[in-house]
């Protein structure tokens, strides 16, 4: 677990998120999917919280609070969504939204859109719901705030920021409703610190990295992960 939390940590850390995806899996052979969202939670959670230290003068605090105000609460009632939901329907839909990323991804950066706060508002909202269900969107974020105008080490940054508020919210939940017990919360800090140090490896190599290498990269990663969440959800 700290040697696949120590490569997702890396890898995230040079492009901005993906930690998640590559854990996931992991996470839900070892765990089962009802301790494997709150434990990503908790480890998200340090992660994020590394990128926004290392990059700390490159956050636009503006996008990040028009992102958050909506995010936060929307993420707090997907995660109680998620609460509700049988076992094997998370698994199935994890794998089947990973796969999905793929192509919104590209359709989502082919368009090139400037955004502006205001949009941040209206897709906190949406993203925010999603994340509380399905553990990551950072295929939607990265796109969404390489739009609003932010590049290398502010785009790392302030993604980071927008989404470690969402995560807090949806570990407060999950902590209220008893899915977040001691054990959970344990091993969501051990795998967080293996990301935390990821981060800090990655640093160096955040400016070297191609676009056309961090695109195919993102895609193989959500390939492998959604195939392997729904092979655990119909096995």
């Amino acid at each position: 677990m700290l040697a696949v939390g120590l490569a997702a940590g890396t890898i995230s850390g040079i492009v901005g998120f993906g930690s998640s995806i590559m854990l996931m899996p992991v996470l839900v052979v070892a765990y089962g999917p009802l301790h494997a969202v709150p434990i990503m939670a908790i480890a998200a959670i340090l992660a994020n919280l590394s990128r926004v230290v290392i990059w700390w003068r490159e956050v636009d605090w503006c996008a990040v609070a028009a992102y958050s105000v909506t995010g936060v609460p929307a993420a707090a009632l997907g995660a109680r969504t998620l609460l509700a939901l049988p076992p094997r329907l998370i698994e199935g839909a994890l794998g089947v939204f990973f796969l999905g990323m793929i192509p919104a991804r590209r359709w989502l950066a082919s368009r090139g859109i400037g955004l502006r706060p205001r949009h941040l508002l209206v897709i906190g909202a949406v993203v925010g719901f999603l994340t509380g269900i399905v553990v990551t969107t950072g295929p939607i974020t990265a796109p969404i705030f390489l739009s609003y105008g932010l590049v290398k080490g502010a785009f790392i940054a302030t993604e980071a920021a927008g989404s470690l508020a969402v995560y807090l919210s949806k570990a407060a939940v999950f902590r209220s409703f008893g899915a977040m017990p001691l054990p959970v919360i344990v091993q969501g800090l051990i795998t967080g610190t293996s990301l935390m140090l990821g981060a800090w490896i990655a640093k160096r190599f955040v400016l070297r990295l191609h676009p056309d290498r961090f695109r195919f990269l993102m895609d193989a990663l959500m390939l492998v992960s959604g195939l392997t969440m729904l092979y655990t959800a119909f096995r």
